[in-house]
């Protein structure tokens, strides 16, 4: 079992741990001197117990913030995976009926001849202004 030096508010201790676990015990000493440098910066020099149990108290504050955080989002997540799966079975929505009006095939006979005429003129109107 390794047995690794980590150093909390200045003062140093040996602590052991599994193997391979050595990178997270000097995490977790880490953030518990970050909390002691915290005390140190605040209150001064104070007794190794005292300093100890307030970083930890401190950093327990803050994990039950977290955790706290963590139980809305899972909530608010469970929410919206019932909604998703509401929506799911509810299936897709009868589509709409849009009409389109149908142009009736006597307007469009009767619009081709008109424009046959007008095409008539048309020539017509040429052939006496190239003539004159």
């Amino acid at each position: 079992m390794p047995e690794v030096t980590i150093s909390i508010g200045g003062r140093q201790f040996a602590v052991a741990c599994q193997e391979g676990e050595e990178n997270y015990l000097h995490s977790a000493a880490k953030m518990l001197d970050d909390e002691a440098q915290v005390l140190a910066d605040q209150a001064g020099r104070m007794p190794e117990a005292r300093m100890l149990l307030m970083a930890g108290l401190m950093l327990a504050d803050k994990t039950a913030s977290v955790e706290d955080r963590i139980s809305e989002v899972e909530a608010t997540l469970a929410e919206r995976e019932a909604e998703l799966e509401g929506l799911r079975t509810m299936g897709a929505p009868e589509p709409e009926r849009i009409e389109v009006p149908v142009i009736p095939t006597s307007v469009t006979e009767t619009l081709a001849e008109l424009a046959a005429r007008a095409e008539a003129l048309a020539a017509e109107v040429e052939e006496k202004t190239a003539s004159a």
